[in-house]
């Protein structure tokens, strides 16, 4: 990967978290107008095709890739696209845009880290051990704001689908050491797209003899081409140029930005809103994770331990990207 030359990669790094909370907000509008499943698959199937010509444009040609490294980024793809989203959508269908912009961001990193800390991989330093109970303890405010404030069951249904859906992104995640030992981030991450997208394709079929899509509205459409093209393709060029620039340690940081966009996008283009306790909830929540994924990790301070750190760290953090 080049490193980033007359671009502050800070900037680069914000602009694919504007791009990553927006898409929440985005993918609302498109789950209302067809089934979850059918939307999912108009996001990825989109977003592998651009993902396809990035790789085309953009993707390291001297290194071949075996069969069998194409087909362990294939099975995470399973994982972390195919699973990961028909939770995410089905969520997007029963709750607000708002609630899983909080929920997945946050706690995806936040249950990565928990893993790493009880398999002893990293440090369980007591700050991070003070986080993670601070996020658990925002979570449980926070579901308990949904099941008080009159959302209802399908809403906390559909919050339990995006916490799921997080479980399904930390698993990626954590996997993804074994998928890109020999494969570069964004060829990994096409063909996780890939096969994803595949599967949606047939997850969707039974939906798909529903849909009027001669009725189908130009701004869901607008919308299905932002997403594929925004969130999934330029999102993580941006967010790979960025990391070859600051260490990945120093970009994941940037992601706590993502339910700060992604509940102002709700906010403004659907009107949804936050009640008081879920509100105390999320802040404890995200200050939690923030105080859990930071304290104890060890940061990179030049370009050379960059480079040298890009071989694990990158596989940890680097699990948001196309969210």
């Amino acid at each position: 990967m080049s490193t980033v030359k007359g671009n502050n990669p800070y900037l680069l790094l914000t602009a694919t978290m504007v791009l990553w909370g927006s898409a929440f907000s985005s993918s609302k509008v498109v789950v209302e107008q067809v089934p979850h499943g059918v939307a999912a698959l108009l996001r990825f199937g989109g977003g592998a095709l651009a993902l396809l010509l990035a790789l085309r444009l953009f993707g390291r040609r001297d290194t071949p890739v075996s069969a069998r490294d194409r087909g362990r980024a294939a099975l995470a793809g399973v994982l972390g696209v195919f699973a990961y989203n028909v939770c995410f959508f089905w969520g997007l269908a029963l709750a607000p845009a708002m609630d899983g912009g909080v929920i997945i961001p946050v706690m995806s990193p936040v249950l990565t880290t928990a893993f790493l800390l009880v398999s002893r991989k990293e440090r369980a330093s007591p700050a991070r051990i003070a986080g993670l109970c601070l996020g658990v303890a925002g979570a449980v405010v926070f579901f308990i704001g949904v099941w008080t404030g009159g959302g209802g069951t399908g809403r906390l249904a559909g919050d339990l689908l995006f916490l799921l859906g997080a479980c399904c992104w930390a698993a990626y995640t954590l996997a993804g050491p074994r998928v890109l030992a020999a494969i570069e981030p964004l060829r990994a991450t096409t063909y996780a797209t890939l096969a994803g997208a595949v599967l949606l394709g047939i997850y969707s079929v039974p939906e798909m003899g529903g849909v009027a899509w001669s009725d189908l509205t130009p701004g869901l459409w607008l919308n299905v081409v932002f997403l594929a093209i925004g969130p999934a393709a330029v999102a993580n060029l941006l967010y790979y140029r960025g990391v070859a620039a600051v260490g990945p340690a120093s970009a994941s940081v940037m992601m706590f930005m993502v339910p700060v966009f992604g509940t102002f996008c709700a906010t403004v283009f659907l009107g949804e809103s936050f009640g008081p306790v879920q509100t105390v909830g999320a802040l404890i929540l995200l200050g939690g994770a923030v105080l859990a994924v930071t304290q104890g990790r060890r940061w990179p301070s030049g370009r050379s331990r960059v480079a040298g750190s890009q071989g694990s760290d990158l596989r940890r953090v680097s699990g948001v990207s196309g969210q």
